[in-house]
């Protein structure tokens, strides 16, 4: 039986002032918290089924982190799936380490993603093509808000984010480099000449585009060219088009 105090603090971490406060957050599913468990995150505890301890064992045994035995009723009542019959983890956050491209190397720069879940998506598609950076907006929603880190499918342990003022970062840290921009009246991306020197890919809003500061900074401005009638493309299938031709080039 889960004690109040416990139920109080998970619930508590659904929220971002109190994940910044406890400097904690809430990982969900199997294949989520097995990745934690084998990343650099230290993880608090994890709440487990006997089903998943039991068909996991080899691998919990290798970690010293504290299981208790839940019911798949108790978890459906703590988490954001009402179906995760197996496991819910409680890590902690890491710093906001600064991060940047380094030469030869492609990041992406998301300038005011508002909605978890496209964040989530992003992530996991950055992880797909081999981006391991991001840099965010301070706008852009939080990556350890419970959608994001579900929406990642574990990504979030292999990909590292960055908040910071994107415009004082892009005139001291991105001088000279390439800067990839997402515009509806940009030229096409599949006649883009990707550069093998590196740079950023930026993505905006998911209504209005990128900013007017950042837009300053691009230095070229792309588009995925419409052939049909949609008025336009979620952000995340925008990221994965402008990432696959990006590594169709760059490899």
């Amino acid at each position: 039986m889960l004690s109040k105090n416990r139920i109080k603090y998970i619930n508590a971490l659904k929220i971002k002032k109190y994940r910044q406060l406890h400097e904690a957050f809430i990982v969900e599913g199997a294949k989520s918290v097995l990745e934690l468990l084998e990343s650099e995150f230290e993880t608090e505890f994890v709440l487990a089924t006997p089903e998943f301890q039991q068909k996991y064992s080899t691998i919990l045994s290798d970690h010293k982190t504290l299981i208790e035995t839940v019911t798949a009723k108790e978890l459906e009542g703590l988490g954001l799936f009402q179906t995760n019959d197996s496991c819910l983890a409680v890590a902690k956050t890491k710093d906001n380490v600064f991060l940047s491209a380094d030469m030869r190397e492609y990041a992406l720069i998301l300038d005011d993603i508002r909605d978890p879940g496209n964040l989530g998506t992003i992530i996991r598609i950055a992880d797909w093509y081999g981006i391991k950076k991001i840099i965010c907006s301070p706008d852009t929603t939080d990556v350890y808000n419970p959608k994001v880190i579900a929406a990642s499918k574990g990504s979030f342990t292999r990909v590292n984010l960055f908040y910071t003022n994107l415009s004082e970062f892009l005139a001291q840290h991105a001088k000279d480099r390439n800067l990839l921009g997402a515009f509806l009246d940009g030229a096409s991306i599949y006649e883009h000449a990707f550069s093998t020197d590196g740079g950023y890919v930026v993505m905006g809003n998911e209504s209005n585009g990128i900013g007017i500061e950042v837009e300053s900074f691009i230095t070229h401005r792309i588009t995925i060219p419409r052939v049909g009638e949609a008025e336009s493309l979620n952000v995340g299938i925008a990221t994965a088009v402008m990432l696959d031709n990006l590594r169709r080039v760059v490899g």
